[in-house]
């Protein structure tokens, strides 16, 4: 966030403005599955020390006053790399420790701690912009990252790495990395899982890529960008809640449909909205309304993350999950640049209404996909047909 704003500030085009953003997921694209075989050939919990302990150094490097803009989206990327190992890491090490409900219950769990995370972020973050500078709001950034560090060295129980457990021969990066992708490539359940989760998330997290300048468009400062980016993670966690504590598990997943629509209307609202307006007229506590109801609908990703577990076998989910997450954040930085595109031609507001219609279009063969595969496991290691029932 400290960076979109610096940015817009400099060049005041929203293009620009979506490409810092999407720069901390298009790494996923570049090497994301590569990178995520890591959790798989290491052992988990040092995979986790070493990308935060990593990341802290190069946030704090991009803190030093005066460093030039394109030095810190070098940086930036670097910090970004650290991500699909780390990631992966740890959906796969939660979901050795725990199963059945105690997963599912603990993946919601996880799914809620992270979006209050974002909303405490994005509005602190507002206000540190604001109050201070973003090069402090960089060093702040750094110090969580080797508080966490330090937290997962004391914490974390040692395990040995899932290779060495099986006593699979020893077999290069790149193998493990095909594996992951052949075991999503023969399941037709994993395909629609994955499909949808990718459609949805490049549409719905559109917004958040001229999120700068549509704030600048409503008339408001940083502080209202804080707001309007913390909305939707404040909508995922309360509807991630009600789906945790008072949804029976056998009905979740049925969710998961009505839950997509409910995440792309308010979207395509938000934006339609401000277009029949004009600029500057939409109240700007309405657009936050639309986006904390997108975020409740966006709970779906709950349902479907145990979905997807569910079908893969403990010694591929660090590639499968490294394939789907890379996907997950590649799409959303694609999302945010296509949006920034779109702004530079129409208006943020003309963006917005964009990518929610054309993800309500999108998504629905890959709802039909899922709804068709529902029930159906896959379960084959790669190499062998996917065994599905």
């Amino acid at each position: 966030m400290a960076l979109t704003v610096l940015v817009y500030q400099r060049t005041s085009s929203p293009l620009l403005s979506a490409l810092t953003f999407a720069i901390g997921y298009l790494p996923w694209l570049l090497g994301g599955p590569l990178l995520a075989a890591l959790a798989d050939r290491l052992p988990r919990h040092r995979v986790l020390i070493a990308t935060d302990a990593g990341r802290a150094v190069l946030l704090a490097g991009m803190a030093i006053p005066g460093i030039p803009l394109p030095v810190m989206l070098a940086l930036l990327f670097l910090v970004s790399l650290g991500s699909p190992p780390f990631e992966s890491a740890r959906s796969a090490l939660m979901a050795d420790v725990l199963d059945g409900d105690r997963y599912a219950v603990a993946s919601s769990l996880t799914n809620i701690t992270l979006q209050l995370a974002q909303v405490v972020g994005f509005v602190l973050a507002g206000a540190l912009v604001a109050a201070l500078n973003p090069s402090a709001a960089l060093l702040i950034d750094a110090a969580t990252f080797a508080v966490s560090a330090l937290w997962l060295w004391k914490g974390l129980q040692p395990r040995p790495a899932p290779a060495s457990e099986s006593g699979e021969e020893r077999r290069t990066l790149l193998q493990d990395t095909a594996d992951g992708l052949r075991l999503i490539r023969r399941s037709t359940r994993l395909l629609a899982i994955v499909g949808l989760l990718w459609t949805a998330t490049l549409f719905t997290y559109a917004a958040e890529g001229v999120a700068a300048p549509w704030v600048d468009e409503l008339g408001k400062g940083a502080t209202a960008l804080g707001v309007l980016l913390a909305a939707n993670p404040l909508g995922v966690t309360l509807g991630g809640l009600v789906i945790a504590r008072l949804v029976p598990p056998a009905r979740r997943e049925p969710l998961v449909v009505p839950l997509v629509v409910l995440s792309l209307v308010p979207v395509l609202l938000a934006g339609a909205v401000g277009l029949v307006l004009g600029p500057g007229s939409l109240p700007f506590g309405l657009v936050v309304g639309l986006l904390f109801l997108s975020g409740i609908g966006a709970a779906w990703l709950i349902p479907l993350n145990v979905s997807f577990v569910q079908a893969v076998p403990s010694a591929f989910r660090g590639r499968a999950f490294g394939v789907a997450v890379t996907g997950l954040y590649g799409v959303q930085g694609l999302g945010a640049l296509g949006a920034g595109l779109a702004a530079e031609g129409v208006s943020p507001s003309g963006a917005v209404a964009l990518s929610g219609a054309l993800g309500l279009v999108a998504v629905v063969p890959m709802l039909v996909a899922f709804h068709r595969t529902r029930g159906s496991v896959a379960a084959a290691a790669p190499g062998e047909g996917p065994s599905e029932s």
